[in-house]
């Protein structure tokens, strides 16, 4: 796997993103992660991001994930959420986010998503 590929997280939970970080640096990426949108878009690694995950209050994910579209910057994105909507779920989808999980994460699935999005960037597809 390549060590020089990062993973950015964004969530505003400190222990969620320390674990997360916790389990890409385990599969051999460099981790980078971030409390808000705000913090990751103005951060030096947009330009090295093989992969976003991303759980926002505010600006959610799917807001972050639209705006770096709109930008030019197709960044394989992950999506999570603990309030769940069926229609926000096909949207994000629908915009080419590479997965839409809902809280409680099982890792095994977090890990399938991260490879799909990883595959994606070397013209593999990936799904939820």
């Amino acid at each position: 796997m390549a060590t020089d590929s990062v993973i950015s997280i964004v969530d505003d939970d400190q222990s969620v993103r320390e674990g997360t970080r916790d389990l890409i640096e385990a599969m051999g990426f460099v981790a980078g992660t971030f409390d808000c949108a705000e913090e990751f878009l103005e951060s030096d690694l947009m330009n090295t991001i093989a992969c976003l995950i991303a759980d926002l209050p505010g600006m959610t994910g799917l807001a972050l994930h639209d705006r770096l579209v709109r930008s030019g910057k197709r960044i394989p994105t992950i999506l999570i959420t603990a309030f769940p909507k069926e229609k926000e779920r096909v949207r994000a989808l629908q915009a080419s986010a590479i997965c839409y999980l809902i809280r409680p994460i099982v890792e095994s699935q977090l890990i399938a998503c991260i490879r799909a999005a990883l595959a994606s960037q070397e013209g593999g597809t990936g799904e939820s």
